[in-house]
């Protein structure tokens, strides 16, 4: 199936590692010209170093997506190197501390500007930037918002992270109707527990504990992996998706009860 994504313009948050990383891989490989984002400036450069081997169209941008210069910054950088951006995935934030109800104020607001605020702006400045077009140069706009299945259901998960992408989920779907009359479609996609060298779930997958929970708890008896997420971000970001906004995808091999 064609995506209909070559030469679309695409702006990838978090894009250094991990999920973010694989998305940024996934849509070069369907021709997209694509923009990563992290904090950590080294990493960065040496990530697009290798996304352009193969002679893909990448930026990078160094700066931290919570906080509002920086992202309105990356977000014109991306547009005077590769033009006017088509698509943003707005993978922001990461996990925490607050394991309980017991937390202390700043493992609370550390996590809800993380995963909340800093894609919350984000999308706010994709949305304004995108309005700021013509309606006609508005075709195939969209944002696409990296949730979590923490925000889906209580899964006993860090109580502050899976408040922060209930809101998140909740934002996505009335923004979206507030926005689908400009012809600008945004979504989210929630993985399950995504297994990649050097993250959380590759340290912990050696765990007898771990295993039996991931073959009690997981339908499908296995962790996902980035590719399995990249894809179905590049399908809800694609024109073949283009009826569908508000929505949140769950993809983590049949979890969620």
């Amino acid at each position: 199936m064609d995506l209909e994504l070559r030469d679309k313009v695409v702006f990838v948050a978090g894009a250094s590692r991990g999920i973010g990383y694989g998305i940024a891989r996934a849509f070069l490989a369907e021709g997209a010209k694509v923009a990563i984002t992290g904090r950590d400036a080294e990493a960065l450069h040496a990530a697009a170093h290798v996304l352009s081997a193969g002679r893909g169209h990448v930026c990078a941008v160094a700066g931290d997506m919570t906080v509002t210069a920086d992202l309105t910054n990356a977000l014109r950088r991306t547009e005077a190197v590769l033009g006017p951006i088509d698509v943003v995935v707005a993978n922001v934030g990461g996990g925490g501390q607050a394991v309980s109800h017991d937390f202390s104020d700043a493992q609370w607001d550390e996590v809800i500007q993380s995963n909340l605020t800093g894609a919350v702006r984000l999308m706010r400045e994709a949305i304004r930037g995108f309005l700021a077009r013509p309606e006609s140069q508005r075709a195939g706009c969209n944002i696409v918002a990296i949730s979590s299945i923490a925000g889906v259901d209580a899964m006993g998960s860090i109580i502050a992270y899976g408040a922060s992408k209930a809101a998140l989920n909740h934002y996505v779907k009335n923004v979206a109707k507030e926005v689908g009359k400009h012809g600008i479609r945004i979504n989210a996609v929630a993985p399950g527990n995504i297994r990649f060298p050097g993250g959380s779930w590759d340290r912990a997958a050696a765990q007898p504990s771990v295993q039996r929970w991931i073959q009690r708890d997981v339908a499908l008896r296995r962790f996902g992996t980035i590719d399995e997420i990249a894809d179905a971000v590049l399908f809800v970001a694609s024109s073949r998706a283009a009826f569908m906004t508000g929505e949140c995808l769950v993809v983590d091999g049949g979890q969620v009860k």
